[in-house]
């Protein structure tokens, strides 16, 4: 059996997550309107949602009451 590599992460998630959608929409805007750069620009929205999500459900706002 293989041991499984971990890595131990120094960004959180939404800075992660903030990053990577600015490098696909970076990415986006150097192609030509077309399939490819919609495709580029919905998975920049879809990790821009995710980081969001991460931070809404991490929030104090949403603890369990004592």
């Amino acid at each position: 059996m293989t041991e499984r590599r971990r890595v131990k992460q120094t960004r959180s998630l939404e800075e992660r997550m903030a990053q990577q959608a600015a490098k696909l929409k970076d990415e986006a805007n150097q192609l030509p309107a077309g399939a490819e750069r919609e495709a580029l620009l919905k998975r920049a929205r879809i990790a821009e949602i995710g980081a969001q999500l991460s931070d809404w459900l991490t929030s104090p706002g949403l603890r369990r009451p004592q």
